[in-house]
């Protein structure tokens, strides 16, 4: 008795029309001739399960199915069942999609064309950079080893004076047109590796490549206001195309170095800025650094405590993708002086006695003392 259809594919009857699709795509691709070659059982089990799946995809022909078996399918006028059938009720490129591509290498039932005038292969650079180059904008000069059109034959790879012909083998197409069992497909021609022309007198110094290795020097505008771990793409500066073809792009991956005076919070920076004790005490400015080279004075009020923040409008980074700039938040450290001279520690001890006489409760020290650690 023939395997019911379902079992065959491993799915239940109420499956989906993409189950059913996804348990044919694994089975086909395993049980294919080409990785079994002379294995007669898988063979056959490609051929059931291939029948399985004509069957199964069409919603006429499965109603049938599930009503009548087999013998409803070919009754249902169904044209028979294995491969034949197969090529009738499916459409192999739909099923397969890149499944052909990957296994055949090339563009499998998909057809083809020829790889000639495709792209060169992209490249990575890696580019460490300034907090204040990311602020200003930089050229930033690159230097790294890639591909690039010989410039003895001018890419063509064929020895001055001579040209490619033509390939006999796929007459140019780039893919030749093989049978495997009941499908018909095509594969990359092996005699031009799918360039669709070989070149019979290569050139001596790129060897009929097209392409040599060389150190390439340029230079990459860094806009203002770049951010940590963005990629710049260049386009056309990557790897040469073998052959003539569009060369590939560079793609610099920008890092920026830590400072060690500023964080950066999106567009905005933040500083830290220390005050002595008779500033936070009395009030009065201090001056900040800023990524313009200029500092800029902030107003301190009397009694402020250390960690409080004060923010100064358009004095952060360049927004990347906007206009103006973020802001420059300023975080107070409250600097207490470890050392003291006479007159200070006078002025300091008249200042605490001062403050103990006007705050401090009985066997309190005063906020002063406390301050201090002293009793």
């Amino acid at each position: 008795m023939a395997e019911d259809y379902y079992s065959l594919l491993g799915v239940a009857r109420n499956a989906t029309a993409a189950e059913i699709k996804a348990a044919y795509r694994k089975l086909a691709m395993k049980h294919h001739p080409d990785r079994n070659p002379g294995n007669k059982e898988a063979e056959e089990k490609f051929r059931r399960i291939n029948s399985a799946y004509e069957a199964l995809s069409d919603d006429k022909k499965r109603k049938l199915y599930d009503q009548y078996g087999e013998a409803g399918i070919r009754g249902g006028g169904a044209g028979g069942s294995g491969f034949e059938g197969f090529g009738q009720g499916a459409d192999v490129n739909e099923v397969f999609g890149d499944l052909f591509e990957n296994f055949f290498g090339g563009g499998g039932a998909r057809g083809g064309g020829r790889r000639r005038g495709a792209h060169g292969a992209d490249l990575k650079y890696e580019a460490q950079i300034s907090l204040e180059d990311a602020f200003n904008g930089a050229q930033l000069p690159l230097s790294f080893s890639r591909a690039e059109a010989c410039g003895t034959c001018r890419g063509t790879g064929a020895k001055p004076g001579t040209s490619a012909q033509r390939c006999a083998q796929c007459r140019g197409q780039g893919r030749v047109q093989f049978s495997q069992g009941f499908f018909s497909m095509s594969q990359t021609c092996p005699a031009c590796a799918g360039e669709g022309q070989v070149v019979e007198s290569p050139c001596k110094d790129c060897r009929g490549q097209g392409r040599t290795r060389r150190e390439a020097e340029l230079k990459v505008k860094i806009p203002p206001g770049i951010y940590d771990g963005a990629t710049l793409r260049i386009s056309g500066e990557g790897e040469a195309a073998p052959h003539g073809g569009q060369p590939g792009d560079l793609y610099v991956h920008v890092k920026v170095k830590p400072d060690p005076r500023f964080e950066r919070h999106e567009d905005d920076l933040s500083v830290t800025a220390g005050v002595d004790v008779a500033t936070a005490a009395l009030g009065g400015t201090a001056d900040v650094p800023t990524l313009d080279g200029e500092p800029v004075k902030v107003k301190v009020p009397a009694g402020v405590q250390g960690g409080a923040t004060f923010r100064v409008r358009e004095k952060g980074m360049p927004r990347l993708h906007g206009r103006g700039r973020g802001d420059l938040l300023v975080h107070v450290r409250v600097d207490v002086p470890r050392e003291l001279n006479a007159r200070q520690r006078e002025l300091f001890e008249d200042l605490r006695k001062a403050f103990e006489a006007a705050h401090a409760a009985p066997g309190d020290s005063g906020v002063f003392g406390r301050l201090f650690g002293k009793d």
